[in-house]
């Protein structure tokens, strides 16, 4: 069952987001997101099952640069370790996307792995006139999903909040 998260869901979603990406740094970075005013808590939803949360992903406002103009992203998405590859990151995006085009946003962005986002629609955001916030982020990583409310003058150099992590380096 894909919900709205909920205040009291919070450590669950934590424990959740850490055992996914096994370090504790991208749970602190989802709630940092929560505490900002970048936070939408119509677009935060989790996934549930046995009344267990087994997965989690939240939409949030970004920038443009120079613009009196937000853009939403998807970050993080996590799906606990023993339920990946089930679909629960699916049915987490589908709901996210969908609740967005509801809302009447315009896009939505996401830095993630190119293998796995083109299969909702994401496509290269670079080739919509959307720039990188930072170089060292791969441009193949760099996408977007156009939403209903999608306008093709909406172009500009994407700016995170400060406490956004930086790219990983590369090796």
């Amino acid at each position: 069952m894909i919900r709205l998260e909920r205040p009291e869901d919070e450590a669950e979603i934590s424990q959740v987001i850490e055992a996914a990406f096994g370090y504790r740094d991208v749970a602190r970075f989802a709630e940092q997101i929560r505490a900002s005013p970048a936070f939408i808590p119509e677009l935060a939803f989790v996934a549930e099952e046995a009344g267990e949360i087994i997965g989690h992903t939240m939409l949030s406002w970004v920038e443009l640069e120079g613009q009196d103009v937000k853009v939403l992203i998807l970050t993080p998405m996590s799906v606990r370790p023993d339920r990946q590859r089930q679909g629960v990151g699916v049915a987490l995006v589908e709901a996210a996307l969908a609740a967005a085009d509801e809302l009447g946003e315009s896009l939505v962005i996401v830095e993630g792995i190119p293998a796995y986002y083109p299969r909702f629609g994401f496509r290269s955001a670079s080739a919509l006139g959307l720039e990188r916030p930072d170089p060292r982020t791969p441009d193949a990583a760099w996408m977007v999903y156009p939403l209903s409310g999608y306008d093709p003058a909406l172009r500009g150099r994407v700016v995170y909040p400060s406490f956004f992590p930086p790219p990983p380096a590369r090796a």
